[in-house]
């Protein structure tokens, strides 16, 4: 086998298979077994290949870390080290520690709708659970999806019946903390039956500032007639690379909404996957990155198009400062069958060095002739002109520049449908144009 490099982690997997066969559903183990065997012929993605071709992940999975097969014991009170960026938001908090779902009740249960561990999910909901598993993922084209199946122990599940609605939001928050470099793998599974409304955040945070290396897949069920707001919030340290997954699948007459806002990571990136596989299904897909010293951020989005009369919509911006990278590939298939459909992507972004560098790709692939579709990109710098008619008007040089540059930034904010959220995202970005601290109050790391 030439991919050397990656037999680390077959042998790791052949090592430890009982650890990770102990106490998992037959249907997941079954999983791992056909995904490691596509790893073996995928291995971990390099330059070479096209949809990776700027983001350097064998580097990072060459590395050393330490990989835990069992949840080991973190000490931390969440009330009194964790304090989340969030504070005036009313939700309901999920905790994942280093890959393993944090809490004494594995499992949540408010009005029908259920939240917690994957792991115990599997276990008591096994009909349920089997019926959406691993029938998202690409296992078999993305070698990092195929090792996130073989190796994820735990994640969290989320369970919305048929026409549920919460009093208030969920809200993830994963959190990294060890006293050695970690590698991490969990998986998320999230239903939304039919005419369900929920919104969920996301909260990714370091509190340790060892290496780390996270390998996320989230498969996201959208069912007839739901109403999903996903909002995904990475603000991890300069030591910190994380690949996160995302699979969603659209039933008819849904409405999804995700949003991926990039506040700090050292290398970051995001896969975003989209199948519209009912009639009348309403997508926007929005992202939004702020870089500087030497972090990568790049966002991959495959929005598909299966069938007629859908409609999406994709706008992605990013703000790159001293040596940052930023890298974004879009792409929206339109099948033969999908007349009708209404198909928008925008990507810009801002250059504030000289050093900076961004690599965009929007890509239209139309196989039907009665759409409506659009895609552009743009690259550039802060309008001096309008810099030097605010300093005419009384206005500081640094303030002007704070002033277009969250100008240019709060049309991806706005599409935040939570008020709540909305304002303080938006404080939070603002503190990170500023080059305040944006991370929590208990985090002791200056990035």
């Amino acid at each position: 086998m030439e991919k050397t490099k990656d037999n680390k982690f077959i042998d790791l997997y052949i090592n430890n298979l009982e650890l990770l066969k102990d106490c998992a559903a037959d249907f997941v183990n079954n999983a791992r077994s056909e995904a490691i065997e596509s790893f073996k012929i995928l291995g971990v993605p390099d330059k070479k290949i096209e949809k990776y071709k700027y983001t350097d992940l064998k580097t990072a999975f060459d590395k050393e870390f330490e990989v835990y097969f069992t949840p080991h014991k973190i000490m931390f009170s969440s009330d009194d080290i964790f304090k989340c960026n969030i504070p005036e938001l009313d939700t309901y908090k999920i905790y994942l520690v280093n890959g393993f779902y944090y809490g004494q009740n594995k499992l949540e249960n408010i009005n029908g709708v259920i939240w917690g561990s994957f792991a115990e999910a599997a276990r008591e909901y096994p009909e349920l659970i089997s019926k959406y598993y691993n029938k998202q993922a690409d296992n078999t084209n993305d070698g990092i999806t195929a090792l996130n199946t073989a190796f994820a122990q735990d994640g969290i599940f989320i369970y919305f019946p048929k026409g549920a609605i919460l009093d208030k939001p969920l809200q993830i928050i994963n959190l990294l903390q060890n006293h050695e470099d970690t590698f991490v793998q969990y998986r998320n599974l999230f239903i939304f039956e039919e005419s369900a409304q929920a919104k969920v955040l996301v909260c990714d945070h370091t509190l340790s500032n060892n290496k780390f290396l996270t390998n996320c897949v989230t498969e996201i069920a959208v069912e007839q007639s739901a109403s999903v707001e996903l909002v995904r919030m990475q603000n991890e340290h300069n030591e910190a690379v994380h690949v996160s997954s995302d699979y969603a699948v659209q039933q008819a007459n849904s409405i999804y909404n995700s949003h991926t806002i990039t506040l700090h990571g050292g290398s970051v990136r995001n896969n975003i996957s989209v199948k519209l596989e009912g009639e009348h299904c309403e997508n926007h897909t929005y992202g939004l990155s702020i870089t500087d010293n030497k972090q990568h951020v790049d966002n991959h989005t495959f929005i598909d198009h299966a069938v007629p009369n859908c409609e999406s919509n994709e706008l992605f911006k990013a703000v790159m400062d001293e040596q940052s990278v930023g890298v974004f590939n879009g792409r929206i298939l339109v099948r033969q069958d999908a007349q009708k459909t209404q198909a928008f992507q925008q990507n810009n972004n801002l250059l504030l060095s000289y050093d900076a560098k961004m690599y965009t790709k929007p890509q239209l692939e139309i196989y039907a002739d009665d759409v409506k579709c659009t895609h552009g990109a743009t690259v550039g710098q802060l309008n001096e002109e309008a810099l030097f008619y605010m300093r005419s008007r009384g206005i500081g040089e640094k303030e002007a520049r704070m002033l277009q540059l969250f100008g240019f930034v709060y049309d991806v904010l706005q599409k935040l449908n939570l008020e709540v959220l909305r304002e303080r995202v938006a404080e939070l970005v603002n503190k990170r144009l500023r080059g305040e601290l944006s991370r929590c109050e208990g985090c002791d790391i200056e990035c």
